[in-house]
């Protein structure tokens, strides 16, 4: 028996990780300098050249292997964010922005409360203004 050989399709896994990335062809297409009929030429090949593997794949910010070797079928894990080693940005460790949710909710509360207070005591006014103009016409 022969070993089945996985043969891995680089136009579709350009196109499947653009897709991923949420990319449009015009948008890959001018980050790697060329047209957008050319990209979807090269999503449509087997094999493409290495040196457009290496401009498609630092473009997508993957490496070229991700291309090169995935095979269809296979799931991928992408992790949003950034990861470093914090070391240059002290200041963002020092930093740790928190706050109460309920404190938020009770300080809408309040605005809301204080708003509708003053939009009550206006209406009252006007209702007043104009009970004095009809005294004044009987």
């Amino acid at each position: 028996m022969e070993a089945a050989v996985k043969k891995s399709n680089h136009g579709a896994n350009v196109r499947r990780w653009r897709e991923w990335r949420n990319i449009n062809q015009d948008v890959l297409a001018e980050q790697i300098g060329v047209s957008q009929a050319t990209l979807s030429g090269y999503e449509k090949k087997d094999k493409i050249e290495q040196e457009i593997l290496e401009r498609i794949a630092k473009a997508l910010d993957i490496p070229v292997e991700a291309i090169t070797e995935l095979e269809q079928g296979t799931a991928i894990n992408i992790f949003s964010g950034t990861f470093t080693d914090f070391k240059d940005n002290a200041a963002i460790l020092n930093s740790y922005p928190t706050f109460n949710p309920i404190d938020k909710v009770v300080e809408l509360y309040e605005e809301k409360t204080a708003l509708y207070e003053r939009m009550l005591k206006e209406k009252e006014e006007t209702i007043l203004l104009l009970h004095e103009v009809l005294k004044e016409r009987k």
